[in-house]
């Protein structure tokens, strides 16, 4: 029988010792305001991909205080059960600059403190790479990053990395959840631990970020090539409000740079308010007006940006006068395209090995059949792409790169995750590679398409009113057709993937070549014609989000293919009026 919602409001008045959050659920107590209660009380924040993530306010469902210490304490009783020597070899913690990021990472540190484990503190705000590459470089049990990336002002996060340096996977995620349950009551809200000197906490960013800023130097200039002849390009960069200036003055001074790059004053120091962008996602729309406006005054023909915790990375050309930006896809395969041009000449290739999640473009699985290199599709997410690459690195290959559409890039020799300062340096050793040659980056792209054809993409979402409805939908468009529907607009269905339900049309008896999921919602199809597209309910956001990418003899003739594919969906499947969805 479900709680009364009153007892679950003294339930964490009883527990929550922060006045402020106490506050917000006494005063909605008062005011017998039950219905704000139940969306604070009556369902806890998920401990999903990666960990948590939500607005910052009182309760159960969002991040606060005494969600963090409860987080932290789960954590470190799994750590200690399930790993050795947990208390010597200690957490990473690290933190961004949002709002309570700090105060976030004290609570944490001092949670594991009370059980007896050593922190590695990062003593200033770190972009989050840092936090998995100290985990590996200090020998760590995890890593902890108090980040909400590229979400808005009001959110915060807490970012479990395991003793591998990844994002955690099944089935440590939900083993942790369920530690997070039985460890509710906090053992300590004194962060003085932190401040005072404790034996058990060692401040550690100074280390790590030296061997950090080597690992990038020699991923973007490994010594056994010659340094690039021409390095004189100027380009602007953004931070966003947030982390990245730091680590990528530091990446410049180490590749001899530090002249190249005109900041963006308005947004080159951390301000948790993000006051000049709608969204601090350098995908969105808008998002680099003022870079654009910095590179025009300076005549610069190029833009670099990174999101508010620097691991996603993006960038735009002047071209023929306007602006081009790259999307994720395009930026993953001009990476792809110089670390194979460049670094295979010493290696075999069909021991070079390169990734992209399910929802990327097909392009570079395209690349890796010509060229002869082994490829990998992932689930979504780089905590699969991070923990995929270790498995491919233990069977032997030398796993160079990987990405995902949305602007995240992984340079394994530095970190297994995504990381916009690693993918910067790579990508301005690309362009001074490229000027040798006269081309440009977009320029090169142009170059690739015509070899290997060229790709484009019809990515958006429509927003669901609730998962029951997203689940609806879903069953709504299996049945539509038994074993599942073969026809998709005037395209011919050539394989059917349902990682929800585990059937793969083209699968030997019919299993997947990906993990199964049945609690999340997610089809991949191939189309007559050359278009791919997977879509799937998102698992942090009430989103369904439709990745849709179609190969033609022209750019213009593969956006039209991917246009076609993605109206046929909204009118033969998603019906957004009927269904009560939103599109983006």
């Amino acid at each position: 029988m479900a709680k009364d919602i009153k007892d679950l409001a003294q339930e964490w008045l009883k527990l929550d010792k922060e006045k402020s959050t106490a506050d917000e659920i006494y005063k909605l107590l008062v005011h017998a305001d039950y219905d704000e209660l139940e969306r604070r009380l009556r369902n806890r924040i998920a401990f999903g991909t990666a960990g948590l993530r939500g607005p910052m306010k009182a309760g159960f469902a969002c991040m606060n205080s005494l969600t963090v210490i409860q987080a932290s304490q789960g954590l470190a009783a799994y750590l200690l059960e399930n790993e050795e020597n947990v208390k010597h070899r200690g957490v990473v913690v690290g933190r961004d600059a949002r709002h309570n990021s700090e105060k976030f990472a004290k609570l944490t540190a001092a949670a594991f403190v009370a059980k007896g484990i050593k922190v590695w503190w990062y003593e200033n705000p770190a972009h989050t790479p840092l936090v998995p590459f100290g985990v590996r470089e200090l020998n760590a049990v995890a890593g902890i990053m108090i980040t909400a990336s590229h979400n808005p002002a009001q959110d915060n996060g807490y970012k479990v990395y395991y003793a591998n340096g990844c994002q955690i996977i099944p089935p440590r995620d939900s083993g942790i959840a369920e530690s997070i349950m039985k460890n509710l009551k906090p053992l300590t809200w004194d962060t003085s631990v932190v401040d005072d000197g404790n034996l058990l906490i060692e401040g550690s960013l100074a280390l790590v970020r030296d061997a950090y800023h080597t690992a990038v130097k020699l991923a973007a200039r490994p010594e056994h090539l010659p340094p690039p002849s021409n390095t004189d390009f100027r380009f602007v960069y953004t931070p966003m409000h947030g982390v990245g200036l730091r680590p990528m003055k530091k990446c410049l001074e180490s590749l001899d740079m530090t002249t190249n790059m005109i900041v963006v004053e308005a947004q080159a120091h951390p301000d948790p308010d993000f006051p000049t962008v709608k969204f601090p996602n350098p995908e969105e729309k808008g998002a680099l007006d003022l870079a654009m406006q910095t590179a025009d005054e300076a005549s610069i023909s190029l833009i670099l940006a990174s999101d508010p915790d620097a691991d996603r990375l993006a960038a735009a050309e002047k071209v023929d006068g306007s602006w081009h930006t790259f999307t994720g896809n395009q930026l993953g395969i001009l990476l792809a395209s110089y670390l194979f041009e460049r670094y295979s000449a010493s290696k075999p290739k069909n021991k070079i090995s390169m990734l992209a999640s399910t929802v990327s473009s097909q392009m570079l699985h395209a690349y890796a059949k010509k060229e002869g290199f082994h490829f990998a599709e992932t689930l979504t997410g780089f905590k699969w792409l991070g923990n995929v690459a270790l498995d491919l690195e233990a069977e032997g290959y030398d796993v160079t790169f990987a990405f995902e559409e949305a602007l995240g890039y992984m340079i394994p020799s530095v970190v297994h995750d995504k990381d916009s300062i690693a993918a910067a340096a790579v990508f301005l050793a690309a362009v001074s590679f490229w000027s040798s040659q006269k081309l440009t980056p977009y320029s090169k792209l142009q170059k690739l398409y015509k070899e290997i054809g060229h790709f484009e993409d019809a990515n958006t979402y429509l927003i669901s009113p609730s998962p029951t409805t997203t689940n609806n939908v879903f069953n709504a468009i299996r049945a539509l057709e038994k074993p599942h529907p073969s026809k998709l607009g005037r395209h011919k269905i050539l394989r059917w993937r349902d990682l929800t339900l585990g059937y793969d049309s083209k699968g030997e008896d019919h299993k997947p070549d990906l993990p199964v999921d049945k609690s999340s919602q997610m089809i991949t199809c191939e189309l007559e014609g050359g278009a791919r597209f997977t879509v799937r309910g998102s698992g942090t956001e009430p989103k369904i989000k439709l990745y849709i990418d179609c190969v033609g003899k022209s750019s213009q003739a593969a956006k039209a293919g991917a246009e076609e594919v993605l109206g046929s969906l909204l009118r033969e499947w998603f019906n957004p009026e009927e269904n009560g969805l939103k599109l983006a």
